[in-house]
């Protein structure tokens, strides 16, 4: 029996993008080039120089493919999403960080000159570990209550400055003792309204509390926005991101809590409604405790 023979990766690469859009993956060509520099061991961008793949790698990839034609998330298959400027390792029950969030994060650095900054629902810690990364001198605490997530949080947080808080974002003891003294929330919180459709790899393998939040998408936001009152500073910011469809009501509840001003809301490269930020208010018209 003749023995297999090394394929070189343009050609594995060729033969994957079939597959994948045989399967109707969103982006073949991008996820098959992917997953072939990570089988060997290569960055993407180095492919072109790459060597050919031997049969054990060869199959390894296949395997990958048919996992990916099967909708897999990508990142599971590698290990990591690249987010901002870190690699975050994720897997089985933690969400996956999304580029569309990285807009979050610059906004964030760019209004952030002080040392406080609290990201909440937190799960595989992304925000926080761009964060830390960009501001080495600012003490960065994440908060995610989850079980499951709170492994990958530690995890990636392990050797790095990012404080890891168990905890529920909603308990009104979290963090009680930085109440009034943080620079800087920034939150991608559970948002989209129950029973709207979503791509495969979310409705199956993202945790679907870290996806849906209420009949509308707003049940944990509602509750977010008086702890974040209480959590920051005056003057300091408030950054979430939200729903497609939230552009009006986000902004809306932020103004109505009374504590905040300077509020707006941000949208995304495709032009769509992302995010909203508010500026904690130094003289607040409703400024209670609850």
């Amino acid at each position: 029996m003749e023995a297999e023979q090394p394929i070189d990766s343009s050609r594995a690469i060729r033969e994957a993008v079939a597959v994948l859009s045989a399967a109707g993956v969103p982006s073949p060509r991008v996820d098959a080039e992917i997953l072939t520099a990570h089988v060997l061991g290569v960055p993407r961008s180095k492919l072109l120089l790459a060597p050919a793949l031997d049969p054990a790698r060869a199959g390894r990839l296949r395997e990958l493919v048919a996992d990916r034609a099967r909708r897999v998330p990508l990142q599971h298959l590698t290990g990591v999403a690249p987010f901002h400027h870190v690699d975050v390792a994720v897997g089985p029950g933690v969400f996956v960080p999304r580029p569309e969030t990285e807009l979050l994060v610059e906004w964030g650095l760019s209004v952030f000159d002080r040392e406080v900054v609290v990201d909440l629902c937190s799960g595989s810690g992304a925000i926080a570990l761009a964060v830390a990364a960009a501001r080495p001198a600012a003490r960065v605490y994440a908060v995610e209550r989850d079980a499951a997530a709170l492994e990958w949080l530690r995890r990636n947080a392990e050797s790095t400055s990012v404080r890891v808080v168990a905890g529920d974002v909603t308990d009104p003891d979290l963090l009680a003792d930085l109440d009034g003294a943080v620079d800087l929330v920034l939150c991608n919180p559970p948002y989209v309204p129950a029973g709207t459709p979503v791509p495969d790899e979310v409705a199956r393998f993202d945790p679907y509390p870290a996806v849906f939040s209420g009949p509308d998408g707003l049940d944990l936001i509602r509750e977010l926005v008086p702890r974040v009152a209480r959590l920051l500073r005056p003057g300091g910011w408030f950054g979430v991101e939200h729903d497609d469809t939230h552009g009006a009501a986000v902004p809306a509840l932020l103004r109505a809590d009374g504590r905040f001003d300077e509020v707006s809301d941000h949208r995304d490269l495709a032009g769509r409604p992302r995010f909203a930020t508010a500026r904690r208010a130094k003289t607040a018209v409703a400024d209670y405790s609850s």
